[in-house]
């Protein structure tokens, strides 16, 4: 009686240690997920995975990959001007969400934060170049700040501080 008790006391204190460690740490694996069920995993990608949905670019984000997605976090979307992110969710405004979001795509998943050090930009499935550069020993993409790396099944999400608009 006493050794399934301690058995399901370690089994519940590693979980709870591994449930800390995944939400203090920048880097989060998962080889059995595609990036759009790591993102919605993580919690901090709700608004893009919404975004996502509404867009109909579930399957361009589950394919086969490799994939790198500049993803910007529940923060991210907060700072976009009132009522824009409501009005780019509508129905008649698709096709400028769909510019938005692919402009977030890279095919690929040479553009983890280390290779991202050493590049200078990479085209985006918008068909828009995406500009990176090292500020300060951050790296950053069209301005907006890397804030981590997160390894999914056929890609790579690096999340990113703000939502990167095409001109």
């Amino acid at each position: 009686m006493k050794t399934i008790s301690l058995t399901k006391a370690a089994v519940a204190a590693a979980l709870l240690s591994f449930s800390a460690l995944s939400a203090t740490a920048d880097t989060f694996e998962a080889k059995s997920n595609d990036v759009l069920a790591v993102a919605k995993h993580k919690g901090n990608f709700t608004t893009l995975a919404k975004a996502i949905e509404v867009a109909g670019l579930q399957d361009a984000l589950t394919a086969q990959g490799p994939v790198t997605i500049f993803a910007p976090t529940d923060e991210a979307f907060a700072k976009l001007p009132p009522g824009e992110l409501e009005a780019l969710l509508k129905p008649e405004n698709k096709d400028k969400l769909v510019k938005i979001l692919t402009h977030h795509v890279v095919p690929g998943k040479a553009l983890e934060t280390e290779d991202l050090k050493r590049s200078r930009g990479a085209k985006a499935a918008s068909g828009d170049e995406l500009k990176f550069e090292l500020v300060r020993g951050r790296v950053r993409v069209d301005g907006a700040r890397v804030t981590g790396d997160i390894d999914a099944a056929n890609g790579t999400i690096v999340a990113v501080d703000s939502v990167l608009i095409p001109n």
